[in-house]
């Protein structure tokens, strides 16, 4: 089993009891923003999502972790790395994302998570470059990239949702652990 040890964070694998707590994650509209279309998700859609996530690590060797805090064991996210068939201008790429619960923002829990995954892309999986794909405007996850070293690469459009994307990018001769 996978799993990343942060100084404040564990990256691992889906259990069955992180399903309530990431439901209410993707029920909270502020977090949900940003993502996709911007609309919630309820608990059966959560349940589908951890089940994809779950089948990625198993197809490609990496996936979306969960993101628990070391200290209390509560689950605050999710964190990791997905192919972007959503957008296939960009592929064949692999895209780092991260969504936390709203009471874990601003405290560097994001960065963190991402740091380590992307650590974990470049060096333990081998990837030579891993994009993000931000909507425009969302601050937030542009200072996540910023802190990983990313660089902007493009704007682009969402084909299904029409909103525009800007895409970073960081390849392994970029990286510095």
């Amino acid at each position: 089993m996978t799993e990343i040890r942060t100084p404040r964070l564990v990256l691992r694998r889906w259990h069955d009891d992180d399903l309530f707590p990431m439901a209410e994650i993707n029920a909270d509209p502020r977090v949900m923003h940003w993502i996709g279309d911007g609309s919630v998700l309820d608990p059966d859609a959560t349940a589908e999502a951890i089940e994809r996530w779950e089948e990625e690590w198993d197809e490609e060797g990496f996936g979306i972790f969960a993101v628990e805090l070391l200290g209390s064991g509560e689950l605050a996210g999710a964190v990791g790395l997905s192919v972007p068939e959503y957008l296939p201008e960009v592929l064949p790429a692999v895209e780092i994302s991260w969504r936390l619960g709203q009471q874990f923002w601003g405290q560097g829990y994001a960065s963190e998570a991402a740091h380590a995954t992307l650590e974990f892309a470049l060096q333990d999986r081998g990837l030579d470059r891993v994009v993000s794909i931000e909507r425009m405007g969302n601050e937030a996850s542009e200072n996540v990239t910023r802190k990983l070293g990313m660089e902007p690469e493009r704007e682009t459009t969402h084909p299904e949702f029409g909103h525009s994307l800007q895409i970073h990018a960081i390849d392994l001769t970029q990286y510095q652990a």
